[in-house]
């Protein structure tokens, strides 16, 4: 019985690489977004000896472990002592053209993202960078006898480019501790600079599962993946009916600790929720107290170099995976955001203290989020969430045309 169940969890990840999307995606169903269900205990794939694992992982191919290495850390660390190689760099290219690869990396997996934080001693000046990019980088040539190299040729996919010139000024600041001022690019940079030197201090992007395979191996050293175009499924509900039927999977992390892990079912919205190019999914109601959540923790994201480590109050990752009515991955992200304290305090019965918002936009939607302090048990309680689903989106989706 145990062995059938390892070799289902892995054939969920194992896949040619016309296969990659379906495959990660029901990883992304299969193992987050069931029903949470009581039963005795038995052994996991998790709990098997490294030796056993390595054993198991010597069977699969070069993409297979590579899929597999996307599940969490240590399936990661085994897959790459073995031949798998996948690895993530940035390269900060200064307005000369000359270009800085960082490699050194700190790894921090998620139900549904893996976040990397780069440090060094040796960044270029902040004020002379143009763009940062991202790159998923993986062995050319794989030896199943030997761990990859990383002084062998390697090929890399472009997964996200960056425009640094005039940071400071032209980005989003998500907040900041003694040391460091932290600002946000699009889709999930943050960037660390030293506050007395106006400097880098780290580099640190959240990446979601949903597709990270893809986006790390099939796109070029300048061309970035291209998903396929999605085909609607047949769909017999009126289509004024609006959205029906979404789910949602939402985590928010400190990077170290998780904060929040939920999964929210029978989303849905009706004609009169769509307006000024939004749909809208009420997700947690203000009136309804019922559906209220109260977070683990005081809000934070940790960060550190070689030789400082730090926490920002306030700041931390969401990640949001979206799936629609037949379970398809909808609109996926994980971003660093932000808290910010309102002037007004709340007038709930059940609830005194002060309000906080999170917000967050990108060219598919935007989350609100509201929450409140109580000071007597010291937590955040989530009382309003919303999701607000870009038209365009929707109607690219399912050929509609709300």
């Amino acid at each position: 019985m145990a062995t059938g169940r390892v070799r289902n969890r892995l054939r969920t990840f194992a896949a040619r690489p016309g296969e990659c999307s379906e495959t990660v995606n029901a990883g992304i169903k299969n193992l987050y977004l069931t029903p949470a269900v009581k039963r005795k205990p038995r052994v996991c794939i998790e709990s098997m000896p490294s030796e056993m694992l390595l054993k198991i992982f010597s069977y699969l191919d070069a993409v297979s472990l590579l899929s597999i290495g996307c599940v969490n850390k240590l399936f990661y660390d085994l897959a790459n002592d073995k031949v798998s190689g996948l690895s993530w760099i940035i390269v900060l290219k200064e307005k000369n053209g000359k270009e800085h690869v960082v490699e050194k990396a700190s790894l921090s997996f998620k139900d549904t993202s893996v976040t990397i934080l780069w440090y060094s001693t040796n960044w270029p000046c902040l004020d002379v960078v143009s763009t940062l990019k991202l790159f998923g980088v993986t062995p050319l040539l794989l030896d199943q006898s030997r761990p990859p190299s990383k002084n062998g040729p390697r090929r890399r996919s472009l997964i996200a480019e960056y425009h640094l010139a005039n940071l400071t000024e032209s980005s989003v600041a998500v907040g900041g501790d003694s040391l460091v001022q932290l600002f946000s690019l699009n889709p999930g940079l943050l960037v660390g600079i030293w506050k007395e030197k106006n400097e880098i201090a780290f580099v640190m992007v959240s990446l979601h599962y949903h597709q990270l395979l893809e986006r790390s191996i099939l796109g070029s050293a300048t061309v970035r993946y291209a998903p396929p175009l999605n085909k609607p499924a047949f769909d017999d509900i009126d289509p004024e009916y609006g959205l029906h039927d979404y789910s949602l999977h939402l985590e928010m992390h400190g990077r170290s600790c998780t904060y929040l892990r939920g999964t929210f079912r029978n989303l849905f919205c009706r004609k009169g929720d769509i307006a000024n190019g939004y749909l809208r999914l009420t997700v947690v109601s203000l009136k309804d107290n019922r559906k209220h959540l109260p977070l683990i923790g005081t809000l934070g994201l940790s960060w550190e170099t070689d030789v400082f480590k730090g926490n920002v109050k306030d700041c931390y990752m969401m990640n949001l995976t979206l799936l629609d009515e037949i379970g398809e991955p909808f609109w996926c992200f994980s971003a660093p955001v932000h808290m910010e304290l309102s002037s007004r305090t709340s007038g709930l019965y059940d609830y005194m203290g002060h309000i906080y918002t999170t917000n967050y936009a990108d060219s598919e939607g935007k989350v609100c989020i509201k929450l409140i302090w109580l000071e007597e048990t010291k937590e955040y309680i989530i009382v309003n969430l919303v999701l607000y689903v870009s038209t365009k989106k929707v109607n690219n989706w399912y050929g509609t045309n709300y």
